[in-house]
């Protein structure tokens, strides 16, 4: 809740990252900032080594930073990147067996996706699996954008994680559009995670295909409107849910699963 609060306070786009920055340093994880120019757009990602030897299958775990200029953004995506920086000190604690951990927080996604697709444009390093968080504030249902069956064995491992924790899960491909579709476009193993409730799931597929459901779903009510402020957060529904993501991905490294080899680059270069 303290990295939701700082994120969201900080104002603009900037200073947001500069938020992050200071938690990166107090985790004491090597990071770096990562320019680039797209659609006549300047931008800036960050990009942190979190744990693991260098020679092992990458997991990369994510978020957008950015907001609309509406509102605080602590939903969309304060929530995520909090997700991502507690996940970060969890592996970083405890590092997985067979991947090491990088961490990211794209700009401009807000903007069409810029930061996430400018990464994957560069191409220097192909994950074995792209994991993304976008909006994870509250619910009681785990929501997992899983394309078909190419990560079978991470949707059992959330299965299974979220029901230890009794929480809903619903994993399929139908999802809104964000940072994990660079990835898949490019043919990068990947998938994205939220936490929502259970009927607003329905709702906000509805919504995406252009209908107008009778009753609309919190998050469409609450993002990119000056609602999405830090009153919408359930603390205890998002650490359950990261409790519950965090599970899944050490049960996934455990059964030694790589989607895809890396390349020889390093993120960090």
């Amino acid at each position: 809740m303290s990295d939701v609060r700082t994120i969201s306070d900080a104002g603009e786009n900037a200073q947001r990252r500069e938020a992050i920055a200071t938690r990166l340093d107090a985790l004491g994880v090597s990071w770096r900032k990562a320019p680039f120019e797209a659609s006549g757009k300047a931008g800036e990602n960050l990009i942190a080594e979190v744990s693991g030897a260098a020679d092992a299958p990458l997991l990369l775990i994510g978020a957008h930073s950015d907001r609309v200029a509406v509102g605080h953004g602590a939903t969309d995506n304060a929530s995520g990147s909090a997700s991502v920086l507690a996940l970060a000190e969890r592996f970083q604690r405890q590092p997985l067996k067979h991947h090491r951990v990088a961490i990211a927080f794209w700009d401009l996604e807000e903007e069409g996706l810029l930061g996430s697709k400018a990464f994957v444009a560069d191409g220097a390093t192909k994950p074995a699996l792209y994991v993304n968080f976008d909006v994870f504030g509250w619910g009681d249902t785990l929501w997992m954008m899983a394309p078909g069956q190419a990560q079978a064995a991470l949707v059992d491992s959330s299965r299974t994680a979220t029901q230890a924790l009794q929480l809903g899960f619903s994993p399929g491909e139908q999802y809104p559009p964000t940072d994990h579709l660079p990835f898949l476009r490019a043919g990068w193993p990947a998938v994205s995670y939220s936490l929502v409730g259970a009927d607003e799931i329905t709702q906000v597929l509805a919504a995406y295909a252009g209908k107008k459901p009778h009753t609309p779903a919190k998050v469409m009510r609450v993002i990119h409107t000056d609602q999405d402020v830090i009153g919408q957060i359930d603390a205890a529904a998002a650490v359950r849910g990261v409790d519950a993501v965090e599970r899944a991905l050490r049960d996934w490294d455990a059964k030694g699963v790589t989607a895809s080899p890396t390349t020889t680059s390093e993120i960090s270069r």
